[in-house]
């Protein structure tokens, strides 16, 4: 186990370098971020001495290598638009958007590995064919016109939730959530099915091929064999063995909610990391850009060394230990 995690480290740092590397070269062409901080009436010679105090004269390695070590030590330099530290931007944007991606990551299971057993289990009830249905709409929309068909039903035809905002938050000092409120729970609503419909279908898909795929395996025959009761073999065995491929995706898709977040949080204008990064983009904000990116790389690491770790809990056939770890 200890051999295994300190494999996964190591390739988590090769990655994160990676990503640094990708994302300060990439950002390097976007534009001049000093045309975006000064006014016409600066003299060419302040532009220079601008520059030089952010270090953009300096050679590329030696940028490189101070944004990689500043943000080994949590420093991602000063938005050159807002004038603040990114990690402080960052930071107070930052439960917005994990709120909302965990919220829509607990909707997509919650709702689509029931979903998937049914239609699984059930294969030519109607009630399968309608959810097979809906699976079809979730897939095909784009993000945004479903959001938008949901703010023009719920927020405009019908009234009954808020079109954009966060709405009322608490402040507990290390943390800002809309949970514990009325107005935060009701502008939470539409953004995380919004977000979490496709995960949701992606999910109930996947449980319903998996279940159908065990089902038909022959430790199943044998256990109907045995006179166990259907509940028994449909949930303590067949539904057990469907969970490793399902926890796969899980944790992939809960690092695509955080990252892709962005759109969801432009259309219901969610003040969020997403919103955020759109607007360092839209200013040539470069620090806040590669903040963003290096989080974002560094959650799906995380992520997926916890994926690999479940994978013994829930099937202790599957060892951490030989080549194949």
């Amino acid at each position: 186990m200890i051999g295994f995690i300190v494999r996964r480290i190591v390739q988590a740092i090769v990655v994160m370098l990676v990503v640094a590397l990708i994302s300060f070269t990439m950002f390097r062409f976007v534009g001049d971020p000093v045309n975006q901080m000064v006014g016409v009436e600066t003299t060419p010679a302040e532009r220079a001495a601008l520059r030089d105090d952010l270090g953009l004269n300096d050679p590329v390695p030696v940028q490189f290598w101070r944004f990689v070590s500043d943000a080994a030590q949590g420093d991602f330099g000063v938005s050159y638009q807002f004038k603040r530290p990114v990690a402080e931007l960052l930071a107070a944007r930052m439960p917005a958007t994990l709120e909302l991606s965990f919220v829509s990551a607990l909707f997509a299971l919650l709702i689509g590995i029931p979903m998937g057993v049914y239609t699984g289990l059930k294969r030519d009830h109607w009630l399968s064919k309608l959810f097979l249905s809906v699976s079809l709409i979730g897939i095909s929309l784009p993000t945004f016109l479903i959001g938008i068909l949901l703010i023009f039903v719920f927020a405009v035809n019908l009234q009954w939730l808020p079109s954009f905002g966060r709405g009322q938050v608490v402040d507990l000092g290390f943390w800002t959530t809309g949970l514990l409120t009325v107005s935060g729970l009701k502008a939470l609503i539409l953004p995380s099915i919004t977000l979490g419909l496709f995960q949701m279908t992606l999910i109930m898909r996947l449980v319903r091929a998996e279940m159908l795929e065990v089902l038909r395996s022959d430790y199943i025959r044998f256990a109907r064999a045995r006179g166990l009761r259907d509940r028994t073999i449909n949930f303590g065995h067949a539904l057990k063995n469907t969970l490793v491929p399902v926890i796969t995706i899980t944790g992939l898709q809960l690092g695509s909610v955080i990252a892709f977040a962005i759109i969801t949080e432009t259309v219901f204008q969610w003040p969020g990391m997403g919103l955020l990064f759109l607007q360092a983009v839209q200013n040539v904000d470069i620090p806040i850009m590669a903040a963003y990116l290096l989080m974002i790389a560094f959650l799906f690491v995380v992520i997926n060394l916890l994926v690999d770790l479940l994978y013994v809990v829930v099937d202790p056939r599957i060892r951490l230990t030989g080549p194949a770890a």
